[in-house]
């Protein structure tokens, strides 16, 4: 019998959005025959959700849970904003965050993970996207947590109560107090949903990202006809400008453009007579990444026109 391996059963995944340990016993009945799988799972009732499989899901929800000193964060796709407003894929969503604070963020365990209804979270999306009739995907999740302190939360264009297109979580380490916290990590986190920032820290930064902005304003800097030296501290003030545009502490903080976020956590500090360090956060925003099919509707009637 031929090896089930991990990659087999994500490549049966991928191809038909049927759950994680239904691919898995779909390839067992199959001896990992990938196109005999997708024939068995039609046959023993999984079609309906494989058939949704080719559908783009690039709508959903962002779905924030925090719990104790830890927060989580996941997304789920669907194909129409519709039925991000549907009450059962809601639900799940919920669930779904929750799931993510208790099991760190990883998904293949969440996947794996038995629900109340005592399914799997994957063999229950199969079952979701066979009740509402669309293609889903549970994409992705994250999580942080602080030993002391609070991880606050915050979705922007919000459906529900912690489900939005934008989530946000902000780790905060302090032993200050939890409410004064929470405060100062949900507008830190509202200005990460609105800038964006690429990393917490410049030393956080991706290496790659400042040699490819260095290289390009020394070019910039060169076509001055500046001399060396000269063009040495016109590249470093354009990555300063650059850091302050792009890094999370260097920011000006959107609320109060005259005080920098590492000013705000500082000021925030003194103020609880306690010392805070913003440790982490993630932002995620729906459907990032996720190529969306462009439909041409003037061409689709001028066919149907031709047509008739």
């Amino acid at each position: 019998m031929a090896e089930i391996t991990a990659a087999l059963v994500r490549e049966l995944r991928e191809a038909t959005s049927a759950g994680m340990m239904d691919c898995k016993k779909a390839l067992m009945e199959t001896d990992g025959d990938i196109d005999a799988a997708i024939d068995w799972m039609r046959k023993n009732g999984m079609s309906k959700a494989a058939k949704k499989a080719g559908r783009v899901a690039s709508e959903g929800v962002i779905a924030v849970a925090a719990k104790d000193t830890s927060g989580a964060m996941i997304e789920l796709n669907s194909e129409t904003d519709f039925v991000s407003r549907n009450a059962d894929f809601q639900a799940f969503a919920k669930d779904l965050a929750d799931l993510a604070v208790a099991n760190g963020g990883d998904l293949d365990a969440i996947l794996a993970t038995e629900m109340s209804s005592g399914e799997n979270v994957s063999t229950a999306l199969t079952g979701l996207i066979a009740k509402i009739g669309e293609n889903m995907n549970f994409r992705r999740a994250v999580s942080l947590s602080v030993d002391n302190g609070v991880v606050a939360r915050y979705v922007h264009n919000a459906v529900a109560p912690d489900l939005g297109r934008i989530g946000v979580l902000v780790a905060l380490e302090s032993t200050g107090d939890a409410e004064k916290l929470n405060d100062l990590g949900r507008k830190i986190a509202m200005h990460v949903a609105a800038t964006s920032p690429l990393a917490l820290s410049v030393e956080d930064l991706d290496q790659a990202v400042v040699a490819k902005e260095r290289e390009v304003f020394s070019e910039q800097a060169r076509a001055s006809g500046k001399p060396e030296n000269i063009i040495e501290k016109m590249v470093e003030g354009r990555l300063r400008k650059f850091y302050q545009e792009v890094v999370l502490l260097n920011q000006a903080f959107v609320m109060n453009p005259d005080q920098t976020v590492a000013q705000l956590v500082e000021s925030t500090a003194e103020e609880m007579g306690t010392p805070i360090r913003l440790s982490g956060y993630f932002r995620m925003g729906l459907g990032e990444g996720i190529e969306k099919k462009a439909e041409d509707f003037a061409a689709e009637v001028a066919a149907v026109a031709g047509g008739s």
